[in-house]
């Protein structure tokens, strides 16, 4: 190699692909689950907070019937059930997620990212076959790495 050669270190995505294995797909769900969990968690507090913000409004109203009073009740509703319709359009993604790992092949492998790295390119490299890099996973553990380095 010409030392006297010119080059430059740029970094690129670098593709994560995993072999399904029974460890990966029980860590995978659990992940899931313990989102899951998490949403529904933040649905019994959005709960707990409308009521409460309703009975403050109802308490601090001497005519309880007034329409701006009907109105104050509306609006915490309205915002109750659009942050409610957000947590549970999140939870409905994660559970098909849930669904699609639960449905995968043993020894397949799959999409589990990107990551950023550095690489040397000089003249004469093949860009495109530089930039094309990906590492495969066994649970946790590289077992290949593709592509030009």
């Amino acid at each position: 190699m010409d030392i006297s050669k010119s080059h430059l270190l740029l970094k690129r995505a670098v593709n994560v692909k995993v072999i399904v294995t029974p460890r990966w797909k029980e860590e995978v769900q659990q992940q899931l689950q313990n989102q899951i969990n998490q949403l529904d968690g933040q649905l019994q507090q959005l709960e707990i907070q409308g009521q409460r913000m309703i009975s403050e409004v109802q308490k601090q109203s001497s005519q309880p019937t007034e329409p701006i009073v009907a109105q104050q009740l509306t609006n915490i509703q309205v915002q109750v059930n659009q942050k409610k319709s957000e947590i549970l359009e999140k939870k409905n993604q994660i559970l098909q997620q849930l669904q699609q790992v639960q449905l995968l092949e043993m020894d397949q492998e799959v999409n589990q990212g990107q990551i950023e790295g550095f690489f040397r390119v000089e003249t004469g490299d093949n860009l495109i076959r530089k930039m094309q890099v990906e590492i495969l996973l066994r649970d946790g553990v590289v077992q290949e790495i593709r592509g030009d380095l």
